[in-house]
């Protein structure tokens, strides 16, 4: 009997790990405002985060969201918004020894082959924590076109000079790195505090557009951005992907028809961010809701919601935000044995819209805390993965390597390829997929297992043992959504 459950379960791991998917999302946020950063050295920072990078690269991540602008600062080089003091322990001094962490981080991702998504909170110009402003920081600057609210600062999403500046911001970033994507999370207007009123009843005046509700004013006005936000960024590099992460419930049952059965904090409702409607018209490229509770939670059950999300957020690749921290501490209602990350995966599986995962938080991963990082390599990401296409922005794949020939070299057997050609964006290979199938393997591209690397570099060091054993490898190109090209086949002996 023992033999048989045995079996069972490592046939039960097999068909998780064939049925993989080739394109996922695999993302992990990499925060600052936890001030796990600051008052490093350069030297420090730079190793803390290429230590994280390794074991995230390790894990199956492939994509890291980076925040580089926590309060209207900047964790780079920037002519609009001084240094951040979640860098240099205070708001306008540059890090010393120079560097500039945005840059660092997209050539450190690059090369693993993850993207790296610029991280921005909009609205937010002061955290609690922080005491003194910069000259040049915009609470110091324009007092006015802030509001403070308990104990932040504001940038008033109901001035139309704010929507602007939010987005020269972005425009900046955009046009000067080479990210992969841009992201905010779910600060817009700011989480209810008890006994204090948003001090907007000026700029409803004057902006008020005929809107009776002040309710559905604010909401008008986060809609006005966002569409703007995802015009200027698409403008700028029509390849930059637009991501928002909102809080995990859009509306409650008991608020709306279409809303889930939940009782918590509302998107719609609280903080004035109609998500749906970003997705139905278009105005963001992927959402990860924040569903960061455990199954069986009586105010928000997980369960519920990744069902809700999957159903009516469809519009746009749907990723999940997870909390590791939560997920492992508590125990599966239906296996109470084991913390819920199985249960939580199996879900991910049976959604046919949800198409990644994006952790909460980077470190906890890093850290491996409950196993879950284990969980990860040894079984749901074990194969590698590439991004889920976007169609909406660009469908078209580039044209195929060119001249795949392994050669011998002072540094052993290498096979080498040419790019492809290309003119225009979306021609343009900026990385390649290579497989690998042992002989009387049938070449099937579809198969995730079967990849070797995605890399950046046109070239790869092959394992030559005796020259005996035949292999056919193949190689693909991808442009910068990731569009994969016609394979080209190469048996080699090794």
């Amino acid at each position: 009997m023992r033999k048989i459950l045995l079996t069972t379960i490592l046939m039960l791991l097999t068909l998780a790990v064939s049925a993989q998917p080739k394109r996922e999302f695999r993302g992990a946020w990499i925060q600052c405002v936890n001030g796990q950063f600051q008052g490093l050295s350069t030297q420090k920072m730079q190793e803390t985060l290429t230590y994280q990078l390794n074991e995230l690269q390790r894990t199956g991540v492939n994509a890291i969201i980076f925040q580089v602008r926590p309060e209207c600062d900047a964790l780079y080089e920037s002519s609009i918004e001084p240094w951040s003091r979640f860098l240099t322990g205070q708001q306008g001094r540059a890090p010393q020894p120079y560097w500039d962490p945005l840059q660092w981080m997209i050539d450190q991702c690059h090369s693993r082959g993850m993207e790296l998504h610029a991280w921005i909170n909009p609205y937010r110009a002061k955290t609690k924590g922080t005491t003194a402003l910069s000259t040049t920081h915009i609470g110091a600057r324009h007092p006015e076109r802030c509001f403070t609210y308990d104990d932040l600062l504001i940038l008033n999403p109901g001035l139309p000079e704010n929507r602007d500046y939010i987005c020269s911001v972005a425009r900046d970033i955009v046009m000067r790195y080479d990210v992969d994507g841009i992201h905010m999370d779910d600060y817009f207007y700011p989480y209810p505090a008890a006994g204090q009123t948003i001090p907007d009843d000026q700029q409803y005046r004057l902006y008020s557009n005929g809107i009776k509700d002040r309710g559905d004013w604010r909401r008008y006005n986060v809609n006005l951005f966002i569409k703007q936000f995802y015009e200027t960024v698409h403008k700028a590099k029509p390849w930059v992907k637009v991501g928002i992460s909102p809080f995990g419930i859009y509306r409650n049952k008991r608020s709306a028809e279409i809303g889930s059965q939940t009782n918590g904090l509302q998107n719609y409702d609280d903080l004035y961010a109609d998500v749906l409607l970003w997705i139905n018209n278009g105005w963001l490229d992927y959402c990860v809701p924040q569903i960061y509770w455990e199954i069986g939670n009586k105010a928000a059950d997980y369960d519920t919601l990744i069902r809700w999300w999957n159903q009516y957020a469809a519009g746009r690749p749907l990723f999940i935000g997870e909390d590791i921290e939560r997920t492992v501490k508590a125990s599966d209602p239906q296996n109470p044995n084991q913390n819920q990350q199985p249960a939580k995966q199996r879900l991910h599986q049976q959604m046919q819209n949800v198409s990644g995962t994006v952790l909460w938080y980077a470190k906890a991963a890093v850290d491996n805390t409950g196993n879950y990082a284990t969980a990860l390599r040894q079984s749901y990401w074990r194969t590698p993965a590439l991004q889920p296409l976007m169609p909406f922005i660009d469908k078209k794949a580039p044209k195929k390597p060119r001249k795949v020939k392994p050669v011998w070299t002072s540094d052993g057997y290498i096979l080498f390829w040419t790019a492809p050609k290309g003119k225009k964006w979306g021609d343009v290979a900026t990385r390649y997929v290579v497989y690998r199938f042992a002989k009387g393997e049938k070449v099937n591209t579809a198969d995730a297992s079967k990849i070797l690397t995605v890399t950046t570099q046109t070239y790869l060091k092959l394992p030559y043992q005796k020259g005996t054993d035949k292999y056919t490898y193949v190689v693909t190109a991808l442009d910068r959504l990731q569009n994969e090209s016609k394979a080209v086949k190469k048996t080699i002996k090794l």
